[in-house]
């Protein structure tokens, strides 16, 4: 489980990022701050993972606040100034999130944390899942997913080297949730796919094996973020 805080002036804000950690299995908020000054303290003497922070706020800029710590978590900023982009990232940030910020961009950014935290800590990279499926539970190993389809009421998952799909009552948010963006990327409402048994990238649309998989644009930038990582 991930510690995070929330330290962000805006109180919409908060509640925003509030309602999206709540979404998420991995994450657990142990408190948030609309008072960057209020914050110091907390973070100096709690335990505290991961940190998303708003850039300019009053008193204290959120950059000011980060260089100011003796015992620096894992931030992610927050903001609605494109600007403070390249001076976050001199600072060795996690992501930057440009408000308003939609899930599946947050979601983006949590999954890196997961996965920057979990190596710091030593922890072995995921190579399986186990999934419900047909009254029983099977071992999927992760390197045999091509891609995953959600449907209204269960996803199919498509395997290498296995025509059939599996079949499981679990959606594609709880998938998103559990994968490294790094290895699986949500590029449609309705698919996941594996960044490593893409074929061909087009403009509306991926194709992985023989099977074309459209993109929505709601999640090109999900693709455009696959793009520039694997240049």
């Amino acid at each position: 489980m991930i510690k995070c805080i929330i330290i962000d002036d805006e109180p919409l804000a908060v509640e925003i990022l509030q309602d999206f950690i709540d979404k998420v299995p991995f994450l657990q908020l142990k408190a948030s701050f609309t008072n960057a000054l209020e914050a110091l303290q907390y973070v100096e003497n709690e335990e505290v993972d991961l940190m998303f922070l708003d850039i300019r706020m009053p008193d204290i800029s959120g950059i000011d606040f980060l260089r100011s710590l003796n015992k620096r978590p894992a931030v992610i900023f927050t903001t609605a100034y494109q600007e403070y982009a390249l001076e976050g990232y001199h600072l060795n940030i996690l992501d930057y999130l440009l408000k308003p910020i939609p899930f599946n961009r947050f979601l983006q950014a949590v999954n890196k944390a997961h996965t920057y935290l979990a190596a710091l800590k030593g922890k072995p990279a995921q190579e399986f899942i186990f999934i419900k499926t047909e009254y029983k539970i099977v071992k999927v190993d992760l390197e045999d997913i091509l891609y995953i389809e959600g449907l209204k009421d269960y996803s199919k998952i498509y395997l290498k080297d296995n025509p059939k799909p599996i079949y499981t009552l679990q959606n594609l948010k709880s998938f998103e949730a559990k994968f490294s963006p790094e290895r699986f990327a949500r590029i449609h409402r309705s698919y996941i796919v594996s960044v490593s048994k893409i074929n061909v990238i087009c403009k509306n649309r991926v194709v992985i094996g023989q099977t074309d998989i459209p993109v929505s644009i709601g999640f090109k930038n999900n693709l455009q973020e696959i793009i520039h990582q694997n240049s």
